[in-house]
């Protein structure tokens, strides 16, 4: 698979991620919003089930099976239309001939530029929060373990009633106006600020319940995905306000959980409106530290504790299992839909050419799949080549169709997802048929041809003359490659001109030229232009021989 279409299957996956995703957090606001009467538990659990199956989706995507959605009409270069009838079949279609389309080499460009972009951005994203778990961890490591007998039993109590088995470290650090922070997962740590000592038993019960009921909920790990999931879809609004609520009615959960112990809310309020006074977060921002008081929102929670009535019920262990539950059936089938972006199987094209190797140009390719009722269509280019992108996976049947020509049928071709799949086709001429071009043996014959039966009639002139008739002459292009290995020469082409001026096939004479000259020179002179030719008064097909020479002589 060469770099562009790594880049093209890159693009559709992450749009196929970031659309998947937002349709699990559209999901989320919607149920947060249905049970804004509910507990800030609740609620919390909803946005972390929706912002985990939103970073596990891209890894499910990789390991499940294929759930191939219909495809969409009018995909780049083809075209697509629905077959009438279930049992519609190629030799019902008819002779349909479509111009080519070049692929635009901006869009190619286009492709790359938005991955490098997003691949900056996760990149930039995920550094600002390694840095701030660093500096974190710094300070943990310069801080002194709480060693104070009212502290460790203090510890100890709270961890009984809130069930943690995990062994918790508080730690005083050198800074006497740090706000109490909590982070770390199979250790959970509270860092306290320096000048916790002089506090009151009454403060040091309600921050350390704040902050083990923080550890108990397993907040911090919750809050690490949340930034993941960040840097992943940081150009997603979406998620970052999923992020920033999340971490929200964490804190109202806390709150709720330290209400609950025997705390008055007044008292409490009193004591983290204190707090958020005289005390600073110098590890706010990007260090997913869970902060006992950020005075973002300090005003709802306020109202939030101060409200009698407000549900601070607690998640139960089988609510919490609905949830996982309920978030795994939404994650299964959204991960499994192959969206038809997805499902391409890469690039489907080849190479059509007549008995004697020249190339076909403007020949029908078309390919139906009769498992989705959809026919798909494109025409070879001047050098016969043709191409059909974002093409599903699946069954095909191929036919391709020239006048002059005989049909050419593949009942069976199967198409993988990812791959890339070339065919070359030979096509055979057609036998007596009115109206059709032996082009075959015109191309040899090198005669005049007197048209009385209404063929097309191709002459044979000589390239002075013939160069005399160019209208438009686009110069061939030296490859860079040739010229950097010093290989140079002369392309001998034969080229049948049609009657609109457009060359029509072009072949090599000298097959012993280096292939990448004489892909420069066929590029060049598919190109040109020619004044018709006319023979009493009806223009006629012309064949003659151009010269190309590549050298590296000034």
């Amino acid at each position: 698979m060469d770099s562009l279409s790594f880049c093209w299957l890159s693009l559709k996956f992450l749009l196929a991620c970031s659309i998947k995703s937002t349709v699990l957090l559209a999901l989320a606001w919607l149920t947060a919003i249905f049970l804004r009467s509910r507990s800030a538990a609740l609620r919390h659990r909803v946005w972390a089930s929706a912002i985990i199956a939103s970073l596990a989706l891209p890894v499910f995507m990789f390991l499940l099976p294929a759930w191939q959605a219909a495809p969409l009409r009018g995909t780049p270069a083809l075209s697509s239309m629905p077959m009438m009838e279930t049992k519609t079949s190629l030799d019902s279609l008819p002779a349909m001939i479509i111009n080519a389309r070049l692929d635009s080499p901006l869009s190619g460009k286009l492709a790359g530029i938005v991955v490098v972009v997003w691949m900056m951005g996760f990149i930039l994203v995920a550094l600002r929060l390694a840095r701030g778990l660093a500096r974190i961890a710094g300070a943990s490591n310069r801080a002194n373990p709480e060693t104070r007998e009212s502290w460790l039993r203090c510890v100890a109590e709270l961890c009984r009633s809130l069930r943690i088995a995990r062994p918790v470290q508080v730690l005083q650090c050198g800074n006497p106006l740090a706000m109490p922070i909590t982070w770390g997962f199979l250790r959970p740590r509270v860092l306290t600020p320096g000048n916790a000592g002089s506090w009151s038993e009454s403060r040091i019960r309600i921050v350390l319940s704040h902050e083990l009921a923080h550890i108990a909920r397993h907040d911090w790990i919750l809050q690490i995905a949340a930034q993941l999931a960040c840097s992943v879809y940081w150009f997603n609004p979406l998620m970052w306000i999923a992020a920033r609520i999340l971490r929200e009615e964490s804190e109202r959960a806390c709150d709720d959980a330290v209400l609950n112990s025997g705390i008055q809310p007044a008292e409490y309020a009193g004591e983290i409106l204190d707090l958020a006074r005289t005390l600073e977060n110098p590890f706010r921002g990007w260090s997913a530290a869970l902060a006992f008081a950020r005075t973002t929102h300090l005003e709802r929670r306020f109202m939030a504790m101060l409200n009698p009535s407000i549900d601070r019920h607690c998640v139960s262990r089988r609510t919490r299992l609905l949830t996982s539950l309920i978030a795994l059936c939404l994650l299964l089938p959204l991960a499994a839909i192959r969206l038809p972006a997805q499902s391409a199987a890469g690039k489907f094209g080849g190479t059509i050419h007549d008995p004697s190797g020249a190339a076909v140009s403007n020949a029908t390719v078309i390919v139906a799949n009769q498992k989705t009722n959809t026919i798909s269509m494109t025409s070879s280019g001047a050098e016969g080549n043709f191409v059909l992108k974002a093409l599903p996976a699946g069954e095909y049947e191929l036919k391709v169709v020239k006048q002059g020509f005989e049909v050419y049928r593949v009942p069976r071709i199967a198409l993988e997802p990812g791959r890339d799949m070339s065919q070359s086709i030979s096509l055979q001429v057609a036998a007596d048929k009115e109206g059709a071009t032996d082009a075959a043996q015109s191309s040899v014959s090198g005669q005049s041809e007197t048209g009385t039966d209404g063929k097309t009639t191709r002459l044979r002139i000589e390239g002075s003359v013939q160069a005399s008739g160019i209208v438009e002459k686009v110069m061939p292009v030296y490859p860079q490659s040739a010229r950097s290995a010093g290989i140079q020469g002369s392309v001998n082409l034969n080229a049948v001109i049609g009657i609109d001026g457009r060359p029509m096939l072009l072949r090599v004479m000298n097959p012993e030229i280096d292939p990448e000259l004489a892909r420069a020179a066929i590029e060049a002179v598919s190109k040109w232009r020619y004044r018709p030719v006319l023979v009493n008064g009806k223009s006629v097909e012309v064949e003659t021989t151009v010269m190309v020479n590549f050298s590296l002589a000034p």
